[in-house]
Protein backbone atom coordinates (compact mmCIF):
# COMPACT_ATOMS: atom_id res chain seq x y z
CA UNK A 1 0.00 0.00 0.00
CA UNK A 2 1.49 3.63 -1.02
CA UNK A 3 1.09 6.34 1.78
CA UNK A 4 0.84 8.94 -1.10
CA UNK A 5 -2.36 7.30 -2.20
CA UNK A 6 -4.25 7.41 1.44
CA UNK A 7 -2.96 11.93 2.33
CA UNK A 8 -3.39 12.18 6.06
CA UNK A 9 -6.01 13.78 7.74
CA UNK A 10 -6.27 16.86 9.08
CA UNK A 11 -6.59 17.07 13.04
CA UNK A 12 -10.28 17.94 14.16
CA UNK A 13 -9.98 21.79 15.15
CA UNK A 14 -11.74 21.34 18.58
CA UNK A 15 -8.96 18.05 19.36
CA UNK A 16 -5.98 20.61 17.95
CA UNK A 17 -7.45 23.24 19.92
CA UNK A 18 -7.69 21.45 23.36
CA UNK A 19 -4.21 19.80 22.52
CA UNK A 20 -2.94 23.19 22.50
CA UNK A 21 -5.11 24.67 25.60
CA UNK A 22 -3.66 21.55 27.75
CA UNK A 23 -0.30 21.43 26.20
CA UNK A 24 0.54 25.45 26.97
CA UNK A 25 -1.34 25.72 30.38
CA UNK A 26 0.98 22.83 32.03
CA UNK A 27 3.69 24.11 30.06
CA UNK A 28 3.14 27.47 32.39
CA UNK A 29 1.28 25.87 35.61
CA UNK A 30 4.15 23.14 35.78
CA UNK A 31 6.77 25.60 34.65
CA UNK A 32 5.99 28.08 37.21
CA UNK A 33 6.02 24.72 39.57
CA UNK A 34 10.00 24.07 38.16
CA UNK A 35 11.04 27.71 38.69
CA UNK A 36 9.08 27.94 42.76
CA UNK A 37 10.97 24.60 43.10
CA UNK A 38 14.60 25.90 41.35
CA UNK A 39 14.37 29.28 43.23
CA UNK A 40 13.70 27.51 47.27
CA UNK A 41 17.31 27.39 49.11
CA UNK A 42 16.59 23.83 49.25
CA UNK A 43 16.94 20.83 47.37
CA UNK A 44 17.83 21.67 43.27
CA UNK A 45 18.64 25.12 43.94
CA UNK A 46 19.33 27.29 41.33
CA UNK A 47 21.00 30.67 42.52
CA UNK A 48 20.58 32.01 38.80
CA UNK A 49 16.83 31.37 38.79
CA UNK A 50 16.53 32.74 42.48
CA UNK A 51 17.89 35.42 41.13
CA UNK A 52 16.76 36.32 37.93
CA UNK A 53 13.43 34.11 37.04
CA UNK A 54 11.82 34.38 40.35
CA UNK A 55 8.98 35.99 38.60
CA UNK A 56 6.74 34.01 41.61
CA UNK A 57 8.31 35.98 44.35
CA UNK A 58 7.80 39.20 42.08
CA UNK A 59 3.67 38.79 41.91
CA UNK A 60 4.10 38.26 45.97
CA UNK A 61 5.41 41.54 46.37
CA UNK A 62 3.22 43.30 44.11
CA UNK A 63 0.27 41.48 45.75
CA UNK A 64 1.53 42.47 49.48
CA UNK A 65 1.82 46.45 47.99
CA UNK A 66 -1.52 46.13 46.14
CA UNK A 67 -2.96 45.25 49.20
CA UNK A 68 -1.28 47.54 52.16
CA UNK A 69 -2.20 50.51 48.88
CA UNK A 70 -5.92 49.62 49.00
CA UNK A 71 -5.60 49.46 53.33
CA UNK A 72 -4.08 52.86 52.93
CA UNK A 73 -7.12 53.90 51.20
CA UNK A 74 -9.43 52.86 54.58
CA UNK A 75 -6.80 54.63 56.97
CA UNK A 76 -5.75 50.64 57.80
CA UNK A 77 -1.78 50.47 58.21
CA UNK A 78 -0.02 47.33 57.53
CA UNK A 79 3.22 46.64 57.44
CA UNK A 80 5.55 44.24 55.40
CA UNK A 81 7.00 41.94 57.16
CA UNK A 82 10.17 40.04 56.28
CA UNK A 83 9.43 35.83 54.58
CA UNK A 84 6.06 37.25 52.42
CA UNK A 85 4.22 38.44 55.07
CA UNK A 86 1.73 41.55 55.74
CA UNK A 87 0.14 42.32 59.43
CA UNK A 88 -1.73 45.07 60.37
CA UNK A 89 -0.20 47.56 63.03
CA UNK A 90 -1.15 46.13 66.18
CA UNK A 91 -3.10 43.28 64.70
CA UNK A 92 -2.80 39.98 62.60
CA UNK A 93 -0.64 39.31 59.49
CA UNK A 94 -0.91 36.79 56.88
CA UNK A 95 2.29 35.33 54.84
CA UNK A 96 1.47 35.24 51.00
CA UNK A 97 2.20 31.48 50.63
CA UNK A 98 3.10 30.38 46.92
CA UNK A 99 -0.49 29.06 46.58
CA UNK A 100 -2.02 32.40 47.36
CA UNK A 101 -0.30 33.69 44.10
CA UNK A 102 -2.73 32.45 41.66
CA UNK A 103 -0.74 30.66 38.99
CA UNK A 104 -3.29 27.80 38.13
CA UNK A 105 -5.86 30.85 37.31
CA UNK A 106 -3.07 32.23 35.39
CA UNK A 107 -2.28 29.31 33.77
CA UNK A 108 -5.76 28.84 32.69
CA UNK A 109 -6.28 32.23 31.18
CA UNK A 110 -3.03 32.14 29.36
CA UNK A 111 -3.41 28.90 27.93
CA UNK A 112 -6.87 30.10 26.58
CA UNK A 113 -6.00 33.39 25.00
CA UNK A 114 -2.66 31.84 23.65
CA UNK A 115 -4.53 28.90 21.80
CA UNK A 116 -7.07 30.61 20.30
CA UNK A 117 -6.96 32.74 17.26
CA UNK A 118 -5.79 35.98 17.06
CA UNK A 119 -3.41 38.14 15.87
CA UNK A 120 -0.33 38.45 18.12
CA UNK A 121 -1.58 42.04 19.14
CA UNK A 122 -4.71 41.33 20.07
CA UNK A 123 -3.59 38.01 21.84
CA UNK A 124 -1.41 40.27 24.38
CA UNK A 125 -3.64 43.12 24.79
CA UNK A 126 -5.96 40.29 26.43
CA UNK A 127 -3.42 38.43 28.01
CA UNK A 128 -2.19 41.37 29.51
CA UNK A 129 -5.80 42.78 30.51
CA UNK A 130 -7.21 39.18 32.01
CA UNK A 131 -3.76 38.87 33.88
CA UNK A 132 -4.25 42.57 35.50
CA UNK A 133 -7.71 41.69 36.19
CA UNK A 134 -7.08 38.65 38.03
CA UNK A 135 -4.17 40.39 39.67
CA UNK A 136 -6.88 43.35 41.28
CA UNK A 137 -9.08 40.20 42.41
CA UNK A 138 -6.21 38.66 44.29
CA UNK A 139 -5.51 41.64 45.69
CA UNK A 140 -8.93 42.41 46.94
CA UNK A 141 -9.34 38.82 48.16
CA UNK A 142 -5.98 39.50 50.40
CA UNK A 143 -6.99 42.80 51.65
CA UNK A 144 -10.30 41.31 52.76
CA UNK A 145 -9.28 37.96 54.22
CA UNK A 146 -6.82 39.98 56.51
CA UNK A 147 -9.50 42.70 57.04
CA UNK A 148 -11.90 39.54 58.46
CA UNK A 149 -8.94 37.67 60.24
CA UNK A 150 -8.42 40.95 62.19
CA UNK A 151 -12.06 42.04 62.77
CA UNK A 152 -13.24 38.05 63.84
CA UNK A 153 -15.65 38.27 60.38
CA UNK A 154 -16.60 34.83 59.51
CA UNK A 155 -16.51 33.24 55.98
CA UNK A 156 -19.52 33.71 53.57
CA UNK A 157 -21.20 30.14 53.34
CA UNK A 158 -17.94 28.47 55.38
CA UNK A 159 -15.67 28.53 52.32
CA UNK A 160 -12.27 29.64 52.90
CA UNK A 161 -10.68 32.52 51.25
CA UNK A 162 -8.68 30.03 48.35
CA UNK A 163 -12.19 28.88 47.36
CA UNK A 164 -13.99 32.58 47.13
CA UNK A 165 -10.68 33.23 45.08
CA UNK A 166 -10.99 30.52 42.73
CA UNK A 167 -14.91 31.20 42.27
CA UNK A 168 -14.52 34.71 41.24
CA UNK A 169 -11.22 34.54 39.47
CA UNK A 170 -13.00 31.44 36.74
CA UNK A 171 -16.55 33.60 36.83
CA UNK A 172 -14.37 36.63 35.90
CA UNK A 173 -11.96 34.36 33.35
CA UNK A 174 -15.40 32.80 31.90
CA UNK A 175 -16.92 36.27 31.60
CA UNK A 176 -13.43 36.74 29.58
CA UNK A 177 -14.00 33.92 27.47
CA UNK A 178 -16.88 35.03 26.26
CA UNK A 179 -16.05 38.63 25.28
CA UNK A 180 -13.20 37.54 23.71
CA UNK A 181 -15.03 35.51 21.65
CA UNK A 182 -17.90 37.77 21.05
CA UNK A 183 -15.52 40.29 20.28
CA UNK A 184 -13.98 38.02 17.37
CA UNK A 185 -17.23 37.30 16.02
CA UNK A 186 -18.07 41.12 15.35
CA UNK A 187 -14.59 41.54 14.18
CA UNK A 188 -15.44 38.73 11.71
CA UNK A 189 -18.87 40.23 10.41
CA UNK A 190 -17.56 43.51 10.56
CA UNK A 191 -14.80 42.28 8.02
CA UNK A 192 -17.39 40.41 5.73
CA UNK A 193 -19.16 43.00 5.52
CA UNK A 194 -22.68 42.38 7.43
Amino acid sequence: MNLKDHPAKPLNPILLYLLKFFGIFCLCYYGTRLLIGLAAPVGHYSPFVHNYLDYVSWIKISLINGATFILSWFHVTAIKEAGFALQIVHGKGIIIAMSCVGYAVDSFWIAFVVANKGTAVRKIIWLAGGLLILWIINVIRITLYLQALNNGWPMPLGLDHHTWFNIAAYTMIFLMIWLYDRTSKNKILRNSGK
